[in-house]
């Protein structure tokens, strides 16, 4: 993937930038976000809007008697072509997480923009990724997979009908950096395999783990526990999310996926279906997941074509994964092993009452697979 181009204007003028690269769009609000700035600065003027001068004079000392095109930083995106006027690194950081503040402490906004985060697999991991940086966390990412956006991806990933094609991982990157272009994203546009796992997991504070393929996810647990590496995975289950936190960093002898897939011979996956729904079975625990999500399941590869997913959930997970994710970065305690957000809980009336409907529907789950429920 082509990265960025940062250009200093007082080196490279803004005339030569431009006609020295293809552009289709010139974006230049720099004044705009100056202004910002300034009011961050002086919150006095939130309830006064009598502040023209005293923006004159700020502006006077930003520009140092320049042309303001030739303040700040130029940055040229070579995906679509357009050059766009940024405030340096600093200025820029403080005007895009000034309405952090005080949720989040100046010193708690640097520890989490220094966390270095790895997320393989950017379907619900597009929304973890997005959201902490959004939140001002995690300068540094990789980003892995092979996939690339498809019609259906997009009833819950944040793109739309002209991305189609495109890599996943590339996507996410391109939104970050235009977001924050001092950003440091490590696209694997080919995914995760045996030849790459340690280049990715190389320096990682925390790894987001959302990929598909059962043999990757418990390889790469390896490898994170070797290295002592947190792993955190959101799985959408509905409208709801069930959550896998694994400190490996504070307990290296903890067994993976708390110890679920123990005597379990995940090459037999490929072999058979059945041992499919095992796996998946001991990883998420499948007493936590909706019926019609059972019965979706059983329906794959017959009258649908995968199992379904809802934007709420992969939206709600990023959300989980970027709070998680900044509470790892501060030292914050934290609850470990398995754990459910559960939004019909809270908001169905019904929820406690239907209970032992839930139970039967996946005891019939568990015939029709052909394995008993201790093995869920």
């Amino acid at each position: 993937m082509e990265n960025p181009i940062i250009f200093d204007p007082k080196i490279q003028k803004f005339r030569e930038i431009e006609k020295g690269y293809q552009t289709n769009q010139v974006i230049d609000t720099y004044e705009e976000q100056l202004e910002d700035l300034f009011l961050i600065r002086n919150p006095k003027y939130r309830f006064n809007k009598n502040y023209q001068e005293d923006f004159k004079e700020f502006l006077k000392e930003h520009s140092q008697k320049e042309s303001l095109q030739n303040c700040g930083k130029w940055v040229y995106f070579p995906w679509n072509k357009t050059l766009v006027h940024y405030l340096e690194d600093d200025l820029h950081q403080e005007v895009r997480t000034a309405r952090n503040k005080n949720l989040v402490s100046k010193d708690e906004q640097e520890k989490f923009y220094k966390l270095k985060i790895g997320i393989a697999g950017l379907s619900v991991g597009s929304h973890g990724a997005i959201t902490t940086a959004l939140m001002g966390g995690a300068r540094l990412m990789k980003l892995a997979d092979p996939d690339v956006i498809s019609a259906s991806n997009l009833n819950r990933a944040r793109y739309d009908f002209t991305q189609i094609g495109i890599n996943k991982a590339k996507l996410v990157a391109q939104y970050i950096y235009q977001l924050n272009p001092y950003a440091d994203i490590r696209v694997y546009a080919e995914g995760i395999n045996d030849k790459n796992i340690e280049k990715f997991m190389d320096g990682l504070d925390v790894l987001i783990e959302e990929l598909d393929d059962i043999e990757m996810k418990v390889r790469i647990r390896e490898e994170a526990k070797k290295r002592k590496i947190p792993v955190v995975m959101a799985t959408d289950n509905g409208d709801n999310v069930i959550l896998d936190i694994e400190r490996f960093d504070l307990k290296p002898n903890l067994a993976i996926f708390h110890g679920n897939l123990e005597g379990f011979d995940v090459k037999e996956i490929k072999r058979s279906p059945q041992k499919m729904y095992e796996a998946m079975g001991k990883i998420i625990d499948l007493s936590l997941v909706p019926p019609r999500v059972l019965h979706s399941v059983l329906e794959v590869g017959k009258t649908i074509y995968s199992w379904p997913q809802l934007a709420s959930a992969a939206t709600l997970s990023g959300a989980i994964i970027a709070y998680i994710a900044r509470r790892i970065a501060l030292g914050e305690k934290i609850k470990e092993g398995k754990l459910e957000v559960n939004l019909d809980s809270v908001f169905d009336p019904d929820y406690e009452k239907n209970k032992d409907l839930r139970t039967m529907e996946l005891e019939k789950f568990f015939e029709a697979v052909g394995f008993s429920k201790n093995h869920g």
